[in-house]
């Protein structure tokens, strides 16, 4: 059965580079310091702190409602600035993670940047289970469009004017409730290293992504991801028989989680309104 330690990546010397799982875990396991250039990115991206990342207070319940019944349920972080520090350092890992994988590195850059640009939030927030990073949020109430006319407030659509922050709008709490019921899913399982490591395999390589030069080959990445989890689980976990199907389910509830959920919930309190994606690509080539 193919598993990942049978990937086949050769360099300019025509040398097999190490498997991918060996990568991973050696980067895992080991307690090394943060490379210079991502201490200084972290350390960059955390001095971006707006005045506008405390969370707003949570309404009286009966303000929470308005007599057209369309006021929408939203959410921030209760602590922004310990949970967007502990994010902060996942992502770090994570991209750590991602530019030590041979396989990855010996792609194009241009299927490198499709594949961060599609895979960072869900690394990041399977990256959160590992770590066990749990949140608290609290709730806030998005206005209806009747309460935005009749108090003169900007369309959510719109430019926030001056004094209204947009970060104030929180995120859906449906959609904290699915990072919530992904990370609860995780430890439920009690998923060990190398499930991790498999994991993050299958949600890196991802052939679904429009513009791809070596698409069949991450396919095959992809699909060799999935059978070494799968021997995985049947060699170790004899006795479970349902936990292959119980990490499945897990990786079908990651993929629905939106990137730029992520971004808002976990960084916006941090770099404001930069752009995430200037911030990864800065972390991770350094530009």
């Amino acid at each position: 059965m193919a598993t990942l330690e049978s990937c086949r990546c050769r360099g300019a010397s025509g040398q097999t580079n190490s498997s991918i799982l060996y990568s991973i875990l050696k980067n895992e396991s080991a307690d090394e310091q943060q490379p210079r250039s991502h201490q200084h990115a972290l350390q960059h991206l955390l001095q971006k702190t707006p005045s506008s990342c405390a969370p707003t207070p949570l309404l009286d319940p009966q303000q929470q409602a308005c007599s057209c019944g369309s006021t929408r349920r939203r959410g921030v972080l209760r602590s922004p600035q310990v949970t967007c520090k502990a994010a902060s350092a996942v992502l770090v890992k994570t991209l750590r993670f991602v530019k030590n994988v041979p396989c990855f590195r010996e792609l194009p850059e241009d299927d490198q940047l499709l594949l961060i640009r599609s895979g960072w939030a869900s690394l990041l927030v399977l990256g959160l289970a590992q770590d066990r990073v749990d949140f608290d949020t609290t709730e806030t109430v998005e206005p209806s469009m009747l309460q935005r006319i009749l108090t003169g407030l900007p369309h959510r659509q719109s430019e926030p004017q001056p004094g209204h922050s947009r970060t104030a709008a929180g995120v859906s709490v449906v959609d904290i409730e699915a990072i919530k019921a992904f990370l609860k899913k995780c430890w439920s399982v009690d998923i060990s290293t190398k499930e991790y490591a498999y994991l993050k395999g299958a949600v890196l390589f991802n052939p679904d992504l429009q513009g791809l030069r070596c698409q069949h080959y991450i396919q095959s990445l992809r699909r060799e991801a999935h059978e070494a989890l799968n021997e995985h689980v049947r060699l170790v976990q004899r006795e479970d028989t349902t936990r292959f199907a119980k990490l499945l389910i897990a990786l079908s509830m990651l993929r629905t989680i939106s990137p730029p959920v992520v971004a808002q919930l976990f960084f916006r309190p941090v770099i404001g309104t930069v752009n995430i994606e200037e911030v990864l690509m800065e972390m991770f080539y350094g530009k």
